[in-house]
């Protein structure tokens, strides 16, 4: 976002909102604010006295009351003028863009300059058309960078002023539309559609913005009101004791009733009232200020009471480059020796970190590019289940690079030993916030590499300071405690969440044989201060509003940990309601898939999620693309949908426990329908599976009434996945 701010009183802001304050004088928005409105009607009644008998006195106080209204609507006015001031902003990034679109289909081994390039309007571009920007481009739409490096400046959207990286591969590939690029090429893959950018769903926030009065501003306001009631009942009962004074002494002349309008509004909060709805908004402005989106006021009041402050490492801490900073050898082995074992498995690694490798090989023993064709070089890509990568040379000589769990595991199963030095060096890097990646040649372990990820300049300063405004930091990792701790040390922050995912699994069975065909995969976490429930843990999310990046977390964290040791069984993951049609959640499958190509994957969507035919119909098709069947969750928990099991048949469907729990002993109109439900699955196609199965009584009626799987404490409890 922007961070362009407008002075106090910019004419850009002081025009539009002097027209607005003449406006808001309809009684229909007057009367939303209780005591502005006893003003509004005071105005309008010494307006009608001044009219039927002119007098200085009655013109003034009239004019006066009018102009305590008209500052209270152009306050306001101000500060809403500067949400919409921050939109257009939003909306200047949207100019019209033109872009080199490709014509045909995109070939890495084809040099862009052979590729035919046709200018196209950013407005008509669509999802997985192919773009080539280059220096000093404006980016037009969302997408990934599929080929080349170019360094871009976003600071339109972020603010930060220093240009970014952005190149193919690893996790740096994702651009936004309406940012430039500053040196360089990239060749983007729109992402998304027109209507559905980044800078879109920002000038939509930014429009929907909700002005709803937060808790203390209905408080205070009660309380106005109720001051207002008071003064009034005063006012009022001043003119009887007027006439009644004048009748009995005989003298003077009783109070009129501009006086009395004048003393009503004087005694009434009319400066606090007049300036709360401005107070409401101007927080909210303020907070875009500092590229911040405040939703509504009841967030700015949030904010205030924020206590303890959760940060992500990666990219928020850190930079989020790790980057190869030295090599540590294991005993007998030279750091050449290493290094070059190093750089020929990081040859065809496209990750950051996989190139700083081969660099450093490069800068410390002057190791320059290999012939590739003369290598005769088998490449091994990474995946999650092996968690390493490499390639394999005429020798034979497998190479090998990755986490030090993994490699540990292939030179025992080669009938190797990791080297207890290695394991120290391994120690080492990790205490010192570095991720350390060891380097196998076949049996024999090389040593360690040790990457580096650094923290932003000024974290610590920053951290220091909100600790001074009495908020806890805290850091949420996906990394090693001794990392973690490391890089908690060096930023700064009061404490740290590390290693939170534990991943468990329970069997599903053959209804009949009782054997295991696959396994559900559930969501825990691994950390003292963290309750252990995921129902706990994704209520907690829900009040962060973090559902999505906590069910992502389990199911990357779990499938990586699990899918080495299904050994043919089909995997069931969970989606949460929230993520089931999101691109997100469908990039993460394409992630899944890519890493386990042979893995058999089925996606439980609950059927809470299920509302709209179209969807998942679509959703469906994406799936089968990926080789991914999919189940409906909890079937017959109160949302049945009957429609779409008929339209969009699932390859599975699992019955809630509700309807399953002590089955064999429900009245005879339950089972004749459960057993009904399941006839009606069977005719779909879908394969019928009971979930919460507890006894041998509830398993023997389920076979019974045609559940050809079965799922519960009767056949297996969730275990650990270490433990599979």
């Amino acid at each position: 976002m922007t961070r362009k701010t407008l002075t106090l009183f910019d004419p850009a802001l002081v025009r539009p909102a002097l027209l607005e304050a003449f406006k808001k004088l309809d009684p229909r928005v007057q009367w939303r604010n209780p005591v502005m409105f006893v003003v509004y009607v005071g105005s309008a009644f010494t307006t009608a006295l001044a009219a039927s008998k002119p007098e200085g006195f009655t013109a003034a106080v009239a004019l006066w009351l009018w102009f305590t209204v008209l500052f209270a609507n152009f306050a306001e006015a101000m500060a809403e003028g500067r949400s919409k001031a921050q939109a257009a902003s939003l909306r200047g990034l949207k100019k019209q863009t033109w872009a080199k679109k490709l014509d045909g289909q995109f070939d890495r081994n084809t040099p862009r300059t052979a590729m035919t390039w046709l200018p196209l309007e950013a407005a008509n571009l669509r999802k997985g058309d192919v773009v080539l920007v280059e220096a000093g481009d404006t980016i037009p739409a969302d997408g990934e960078v599929i080929d080349g490096v170019a360094s871009v400046d976003e600071s339109a959207i972020t603010g930060e002023s220093a240009p970014v990286i952005r190149e193919s591969g690893g996790d740096f590939s994702a651009v936004t539309g309406g940012t430039r690029v500053l040196s360089d090429w990239i060749v983007v893959r729109v992402a998304v559609n027109p209507g559905e950018t980044f800078v879109d769903r920002m000038i939509a926030m930014v429009e929907n913005a909700k002005r709803h009065k937060t808790p203390n501003e209905i408080a205070l306001t009660i309380l106005l009101v109720a001051l207002t009631i008071v003064f009034l009942g005063v006012v009022v009962t001043l003119l009887p004791f007027s006439l009644f004074s004048v009748q009995a002494s005989g003298a003077g002349e009783p109070v009129g009733l501009v006086v009395l309008v004048a003393l009503l509004v004087c005694l009434i909060p009319t400066t606090i009232a007049g300036l709360l709805s401005a107070i409401g908004v101007a927080g909210m402005s303020r907070m875009m200020q500092a590229n911040v989106i405040a939703t509504s006021g009841r967030a700015v009041e949030a904010a205030g009471d924020v206590d303890v402050l959760l940060l992500d490492k990666t990219g928020t801490i850190t930079l989020g480059n790790r980057q190869a900073s030295q090599f540590v050898s294991a005993p007998g082995v030279t750091d050449a020796a290493l290094a070059d074992a190093a750089q020929l498995a990081s040859l065809a690694d496209e990750t950051p970190e996989g190139r700083s490798i081969v660099v450093l090989a490069k800068q410390k023993f002057n190791l320059r590019e290999r012939d590739l064709s003369s290598l005769q070089a088998q490449f091994v890509p990474f995946t999650a289940q092996t968690r390493m990568s490499g390639v394999d040379l005429p020798g034979p000589r497998l190479l090998r690079k990755g986490a030090a769990d993994a490699i540990r595991k292939h030179v025992e199963a080669l009938g190797g030993r990791f080297p207890t030095a290695v394991q120290t060096a391994v120690d080492d890097v990790s205490r010192r916030g570095s991720t350390p990646l060891v380097v196998a040649d076949g049996a024999h372990v090389l040593g360690v590499v040790e990457l580096k990820d650094v923290v932003k300049g000024g974290i610590k300063e920053r951290f220091a300071e909100l600790r001074r405004m009495g908020i806890k930091t805290v850091m949420i990792t996906g990394d090693n405690r001794l990392t973690a701790a490391a890089i908690a040390a060096e930023a700064g922050v009061d404490d740290f969440l590390a290693d939170y995912c534990a991943g468990a699994a329970q069997p599903i069975v053959d209804a009949q044989t009782r054997q295991v065909v696959g396994y559900e995969l559930l969501g825990r976490a691994n950390h003292p201060r963290l309750p252990t429930s995921p129902i706990e843990l994704f209520c907690l999310a829900e009040a962060m509003d973090r559902e999505i990046d906590l069910s992502l977390a389990f199911r990357d964290f779990g499938v990586s940990k699990i899918a080495p040791r299904l050994m043919g069984n089909t995997l069931f993951i969970n989606a949460h309601p929230k993520e089931t049609f999101s691109e997100i959640f469908l990039a993460s499958l394409e992630r899944l898939r890519k890493a386990s190509p042979g893995l058999s994957i089925v996606v439980e969507i609950h059927e809470s999620a299920v509302t709209d035919i179209e969807k998942l119909r679509a959703f469906a098709n994406r799936l089968a693309q990926l080789d991914i069947r999919f189940a409906y969750d909890d079937f017959g928990a109160g949302q049945a949908r009957l429609l779409e099991l008929a339209d969009v048949p699932a390859h599975f469907v699992k019955f809630d426990i509700s309807l399953i729990r002590g089955l064999h002993n429900a009245s005879p109109r339950k089972r004749q329908l459960v057993r009904d439900l399941v006839q009606m699955v069977l005719a779909t196609g879908s394969v019928p599976l009971a979930e919460g199965v507890e006894d041998e009584e509830e398993a023997k009626i389920c076979v019974e009434m045609g559940f050809q799987l079965i799922q519960g404490y009767l056949t297996g409890k969730p275990t650990p996945v270490d433990s599979l």
